[in-house]
């Protein structure tokens, strides 16, 4: 494994800038890279970390198992027969000298991943939740992979278009996942939301652009870059729903919980 702390800071710096996009279209994956980066700071060295992630997609790269780099790491594919076929097509975008070259140690089907139970001391599920057909099996799983006392970790959006189609089956609240957990046998479940309506403005604006073509298009995307700086100084100064209680409007979500 790699020391240097600037590799992985320029490992980080090209994923949120080139693959998510953080400074100008979804900075709700800030929330991702900086939970990660938090917990795996204080994970002692040498835990066990197993990460269920889609690395088919990227060239069968683990896009987060660098950020592990003082424990033991096992990175699972947990994509689909379908998504298979259609192959890494995101991998283009990660030919770069800055990523971080890991790749994922083995690809199960999710409803039986072969891995020994009981030997994690964390478990990292990335933005994967919503194309598990059956989430309760993969929650079920995770909990026996775990030893006793560790924490399992699960991000989420809340805020998406129908994507991998036709593999795209839940958009989880925090409140029902933590259910799920809790059915499961998980405690201490804690969540944490980012974003707010102007984000969620802001996210829909660039789904609509990708239907433009031509000159329209390019007028268009250059008004949204303005735009979208507008939408994240009002989403900063205006945090709170002033008409409906209770109501927030977040556009991802983290939680943790512990076994």
């Amino acid at each position: 494994m790699f020391s240097n702390s600037k590799i992985l800071k320029d490992h980080e710096d090209y994923l949120r800038k080139n693959l998510f996009f953080t400074d100008n279209k979804w900075p709700q994956y800030n929330l991702l890279f900086n939970d990660v980066k938090k917990i795996s700071k204080r994970l002692k060295k040498k835990q066990k970390v197993l990460i269920l992630e889609r690395t088919n997609l990227y060239g069968g790269r683990s896009l987060f198992s660098p950020f592990f780099n003082q424990n033991e790491v096992i990175s699972v594919d947990c994509v689909t027969k379908d998504l298979l076929k259609r192959g890494a097509y995101n991998s283009k975008k990660l030919n770069n000298s800055k990523i971080i070259e890991i790749k994922s140690q083995y690809q199960f089907d999710y409803k039986k991943i072969n891995l020994k139970k009981k030997e994690f001391d964390f478990i990292l599920i990335p933005n994967l939740m919503h194309h598990i057909e059956d989430p309760s099996i993969l929650i079920k799983q995770s909990y026996n992979f775990l030893k006793k006392g560790g924490k399992i970790y699960i991000f989420e959006p809340l805020l998406r278009e129908l994507h991998q189609a036709p593999e795209d089956y839940f958009r989880f609240t925090p409140y029902g996942l933590k259910y799920l957990l809790k059915k499961n046998n998980y405690n201490k479940t804690k969540f944490y939301t980012t974003g707010g309506p102007f984000t969620a403005i802001s996210y829909f604006w660039d789904q609509a652009l990708q239907y433009l073509k031509g000159s329209t298009k390019k007028k268009r995307e250059k008004w949204f870059k303005k735009e979208f700086k507008e939408l994240l100084r009002l989403e900063d100064k205006f945090k709170k729903n002033l008409l409906r209680k209770n109501t927030i409007s977040p556009t991802a979500f983290s939680i943790i919980a512990q076994k």
